[in-house]
């Protein structure tokens, strides 16, 4: 099996974000990149899967800060091969990186009948995961999203997954490959690669760099103004007995006619 896993960088949150001076991007200077915790959870799978079935695990990313940590560390963890591709990549959204990602699979021949595709459900940036459903259509491909779980059926080349739905409800389903799959969760959590572990790749292992032309992409974002988050002050803290809060609340609810 050729298990391919998309990643990606986004802001952490943990850190305060700063406006740059020009209004339009947030400042590098207080910036911290991590990979996104979806995205985690599908290098996970994807290394289950090859140590349950065989393969080649493949991870694959647009260039930004601090993602060569990232790959190296999916190296450290049982991936097989990490690819960094660059150019100018400057804001542009889950259509355009899907089309960047179909043309390098499609330009290394990469899809046959023992492909897996596989990047996280969401991101911080992509709330609806669309990219996953912006490179299926673009390869012509069966996709689902909010992944739990992935088995693989040797006998038939296929696999049985389990996918989530809002009010608690889940769906089993046999998924034909090749397919991709965007992944909520891994069969078992990230696991964790010691510090020197990860520079012992950084000895041995190199990261391939591939430059894809932007031209022909569909349109960037632009944005005129990024504003930070205004406090409300409309919050009210109680405080006492819990009898005391109880009777609170109860004589609000009463003056705003909830009750």
């Amino acid at each position: 099996m050729n298990f391919i896993v998309f990643l990606k960088m986004v802001p952490d949150v943990i850190e305060e974000l700063k406006i740059a001076g020009d209004g339009k991007s947030l400042d590098s200077d207080w910036l911290r990149m991590k990979l996104n915790e979806c995205d985690e959870h599908a290098v996970e799978e994807a290394i289950i899967l090859k140590e349950k079935t065989g393969g080649k695990v493949t991870v694959i990313a647009l260039d930004a800060m601090e993602l060569d940590d990232a790959l190296f560390s999916a190296l450290a963890k049982g991936a097989d091969k990490a690819v960094k591709i660059t150019g100018n990549l400057q804001n542009i959204h889950s259509p355009a990186v899907a089309e960047i990602y179909a043309k390098y699979l499609k330009d290394n021949c990469l899809i046959d009948n023992k492909t897996l595709i596989l990047s996280g459900s969401q991101a911080i940036d992509d709330i609806e995961g669309e990219m996953i459903y912006f490179l299926a259509e673009l390869l012509n491909l069966p996709v689902y999203g909010v992944v739990t779980s992935v088995s693989y059926n040797s006998d038939k080349n296929d696999l049985t997954i389990m996918k989530e739905f809002s009010g608690g409800i889940r769906g089993e389903f046999e998924v034909e490959i090749p397919s991709v799959l965007g992944i909520q969760a891994a069969e078992n959590p990230p696991r964790y690669i010691p510090i020197a572990k990860i520079r012992a790749i950084m000895k041995t292992s190199t990261i391939e760099e591939i430059e894809i032309p932007e031209d022909g992409l569909t349109e960037k974002i632009a944005i005129d103004k990024l504003f930070e988050s205004e406090v409300s002050g409309r919050a009210e803290m109680l405080e006492g007995s819990p009898e005391e809060i109880s009777a609170k609340l109860i004589e609000i609810f009463t003056v705003k006619g909830i009750i």
